[in-house]
């Protein structure tokens, strides 16, 4: 019986982990994996700031489904086999320790990503997996006997038994995946910031609040809400709490052109009564004061002269001055400030898209296609994506290893004449 010959396509981080997990499952086999560009793992090279925000420090599988905004439910049970706490340990074990931050993300202790990538590459090197980079591949059949024929942009056929398609969000890998006859669910950005409509907030740019409540209103329809850090930009809004938004929000959004109305609520911890009280607190103990510098309320100056502002009062207008409309259109201000979308902009240190490979046509049990045998997927390819936060690398870590040890143990072999 001759080996197993196996081929990746994609050098990103779920076609490195799917071809080391795969040759180090099966030592016999020949394991090949094809890179269009010069620069394998280049999108985690750049990520996270140039850290690598390499996972999340959440163990349990059905919590950390709910970062999901598709493929939850087809995560589940993968995570259960290959989850954050067998990353960490997979690391480590190549020698590489992560630390966990605060809000839950985990980096390498170097604090560069370069850690992960030489981790990646020392790892496929002893694993003796063949890495052939600046090679583009432009379709791919499959035979009748199970083979499957990867045609090259540099003209040289490759032959394969089974075949792992981890090509990221890239039309060439979309065009691969028609031709073997799956659907693609149409790929649309995830994790954007957004761009408001109020020049008067954009010269805010750099001023943030911890926590914010968001609540996003698309075609009078779709509710969506978010509650946690927000930073002003010079084109509008970005942070945690915008950027799950727009995850979760990434397909309404894109059919509606990115218009949508955004209620802010700049105060969250208290209830809008309790507002009221602060508020009238202020103008009962400062009524002489100028309204913004006595503001009562725990909020960056400029923002509370920008919010001021918005509900009609005036930097010489004092507290005893302001009628009960006014304070009324104030506390609303606070709580419920109305700011409209009109586009969205780039998050350069994710570049995630929602859609891809249909969840219902693959077995995450192995990420083998249910379509064609001996064909598999990992990484972004699939229709899954997270917030941010280490998630969209968890799910490559997860399908790429599910995937290589799948097709590392395949009982299938070519026999010799």
């Amino acid at each position: 019986m001759l080996p197993l010959r196996i081929v990746v396509i994609g050098g990103g981080a779920a076609g490195f982990f799917g071809a080391i997990a795969c040759a180090k499952a099966n030592p016999d086999a020949e394991v090949t994996l094809l890179e269009a560009s010069r620069q394998p793992l280049a999108k985690v090279l750049i990520s996270g700031g140039g850290r690598c925000n390499v996972t999340h420090a959440c163990f349990d599988p059905e919590e950390l489904v709910q970062n999901y905004p598709r493929g939850a439910k087809a995560l589940r049970g993968a995570l259960t086999r290959f989850g954050p706490q067998d990353t960490v340990a997979w690391f480590a074990a190549g020698g590489v320790y992560l630390k966990t931050e605060a809000d839950g993300r985990m980096f390498p202790v170097t604090n560069t990503s370069e850690t992960i990538v030489e981790c990646l590459i020392k790892a496929m090197a002893t694993s003796g997996v063949k890495l052939r980079i600046g090679t583009p591949v432009t379709s791919v059949r499959s035979a009748a006997d199970g083979e499957f024929n990867i045609f090259l942009k540099s003209g040289d056929p490759i032959k394969c038994d089974r075949l792992l398609l981890a090509t990221g969000s890239s039309l060439a890998g979309y065009k691969i995946v028609r031709e073997l006859g799956h659907q693609i669910e149409p790929p649309v950005p995830s994790l954007f910031t957004f761009n408001i409509v109020d020049q008067k907030l954009r010269e805010l740019a750099g001023v943030s609040v911890n926590p914010a409540q968001l609540r996003l209103s698309v075609g009078g329809k779709s509710q969506l809400q978010q509650t946690g850090p927000l930073l002003i930009t010079h084109w509008g809004l970005s942070g945690p709490a915008i950027l799950k938004l727009s995850a979760w929000g990434a397909r309404v959004l894109h059919e509606s052109r990115y218009q949508a109305r955004l209620l802010i609520n700049w105060l969250p911890d208290l209830r809008q009564e309790q507002v009221r009280e602060k508020v009238l607190a202020v103008k009962d103990e400062w009524g002489k004061k100028a309204i913004a510098l006595h503001r009562g309320v725990d909020l960056p100056h400029r923002l509370w002269q920008y919010i001021i502002a918005r509900a009609g009062i005036t930097t010489e207008d004092r507290w005893a001055e302001i009628s009960s409309k006014t304070l009324n259109q104030l506390v609303q201000e606070l709580t419920q400030g109305q700011y409209l979308t009109n586009g969205k902009g780039a998050f350069k240190e994710e570049f995630v898209t929602c859609g891809g490979v249909h969840l219902k046509e693959v077995n995450f049990k192995t990420m083998e296609s249910r379509l064609v045998p001996g064909l598999y997927f990992a990484g972004e390819i699939l229709d899954i994506d997270g917030v941010t936060g280490g998630f969209n690398f968890q799910s490559a870590w997860t399908t790429g290893y599910l995937a290589g040890v799948a097709m590392a143990t395949s009982t299938t072999g070519i026999m010799t004449a």
